[in-house]
């Protein structure tokens, strides 16, 4: 006679999930929260979902040929024949399935816990009070796992309260260190952030993201960065050029010079020693830069990503127009971020607008919904490249070799702009000493700030 637990499983649904897990890349990010290896009440599929976690954890991808080693690892005994068979079962509702098996779980379980109510309560033997103990730690373990994720007024308020005396006594914040003293003095990019700086096509986007990602790294983060449109050596050379003040042109096409030589030498050695990471498999697909990011924290415990840019993504949202699809990429940037507790710098189009090329977020291309995600918002503005005047109140700054930084969002810290240096040559945005004011002539500019 079958165990009452058999008829609390199902064999199907348990061929599905590990089906699909083992098919689709990313596919156990969508349920591993909630998905244990007990939801599987048959053995082997459960020893399959524990070589799935193994390997996720490591950072590797488990298909059906890398999972066969870490089953031998396991004294596993299979055959590949049943390991293909497994992935002749597939489903596109994943965690309804999932759902599904941690339910069972969770109903094999209080019928375990009824069959001990039954046999312990009604032995006169046993302690009252400790089966009615031990009933009630075994219903919380039933149901306990969304308390861990449970916190109270008092949990936060006793972080908020340490924040507080961290600041009083000059303690840093957690946050990294941008090389803009303008945002770091508000505590740089935080973990959990989702942030986004956006422009016009060729106003700096990138070569602010380097800039940042230099200067973090600098001291002392890991930073992963994804380009879409750039190779890592691409990328490199950009640093390179920032560090060693040689045209990026030069760089990729010219002979050095002597003394060039000897400052580029100088830059190989610094960059290569810091955290910066590429991941040649990366696409433009959402879901394989997230697997990515899980992978690149698990191995490297990076604290930030770069991902350049926003439009470029690709999301699997099936009957969705373009917003929709930025709009969701946006979302799950924002969720990752939260949940890996890292920041995120994420790069954004700004329409065009030929009348008044000053930024805002209204123009943030494909999604206004892009900025309801963000943590924080940061605009660049160069006038020089539209033969313009600053807006109100930086009109009488240069903006020869100048950029406006408009952090036109800030969760926490407020909105404000300030000036910077940019040199086109290097791509290298800079902190200025001092705001260049000079006078300005008809010829050099025109008069209209707009």
């Amino acid at each position: 006679m079958k165990n009452v637990n058999h008829y609390l499983s199902d064999k199907e649904c348990e061929l599905c999930v590990l089906g699909t897990l083992l098919l689709e890349r990313n596919a156990i990010h969508q349920v591993r929260e909630f998905l244990s290896p007990k939801s599987f009440y048959i053995n082997f599929h459960r020893e399959i979902y524990c070589a799935i976690l193994a390997m996720i954890d490591r950072g590797d991808r488990a298909d059906i040929v890398s999972i066969m080693p870490e089953l031998k690892k396991r004294n596993v005994e299979f055959t590949p024949f049943e390991l293909v068979s497994i992935t002749q079962n597939h489903t596109f509702d994943l965690v309804q399935y999932a759902c599904r098996l941690n339910e069972l779980e969770k109903r094999r379980s209080l019928y375990e816990l009824g069959q001990y109510l039954v046999s312990n309560g009604s032995n006169e033997s046993e302690d009252i009070e400790e089966v009615v103990q031990s009933a009630n730690d075994k219903l919380s373990s039933i149901f306990g796992g969304l308390e861990n994720h449970v916190k109270t007024a008092s949990d936060y308020m006793t972080e908020v309260y340490q924040r507080v005396n961290d600041n009083l006594n000059s303690i840093s914040t957690p946050g990294t260190l941008t090389g803009f003293s303008a945002i770091d003095s508000k505590g740089g990019f935080q973990p959990t952030n989702l942030i986004i700086c956006a422009a016009e096509s060729s106003q700096g986007k990138t070569a602010f993201a380097n800039a940042v990602t230099l200067s973090a790294t600098k001291a002392g983060a890991k930073i992963a960065f994804y380009s879409m449109e750039m190779s890592g050596s691409q990328l490199m050379t950009r640093l390179a050029a920032i560090e060693s003040s040689i045209p990026v042109s030069v760089l990729t096409n010219e002979k050095l010079t002597s003394e060039q030589l000897k400052n580029f030498d100088v830059s190989v050695a610094s960059l290569s020693k810091l955290g910066i990471y590429f991941d040649d498999r990366s696409t433009s697909s959402i879901e394989t830069i997230l697997a990515s990011i899980r992978s690149l924290v698990i191995k490297h415990q990076i604290q930030g990503v770069v991902i350049d840019y926003m439009q470029i993504l690709t999301v699997n949202k099936k009957g969705g127009s373009t917003e929709e699809s930025i709009a969701e990429a946006a979302r799950r940037l924002k969720n990752i971020a939260k949940e890996l507790n890292i920041w995120i710098l994420a790069l954004s189009q700004l329409s065009r607008d030929s009348t008044n090329p000053v930024p805002s977020v209204n123009r943030l291309r494909g999604s206004g919904q892009i900025n309801e995600a963000a943590d924080m918002t940061i605009l660049i503005y160069r006038p020089e490249a539209y033969n313009k005047r600053y807006p109100e109140p930086f009109q009488s700054t240069n903006p020869k070799g100048t950029a406006l930084i408009d952090i036109a969002k800030g969760r926490n810290v407020g909105v404000f702009k300030f000036i910077v240096g940019f040199n086109a040559a290097t791509t290298h945005f800079y902190e200025l000493n001092e705001r260049p004011i000079l006078p300005f002539t008809e010829n050099e500019l025109d008069d209209n700030p707009f």
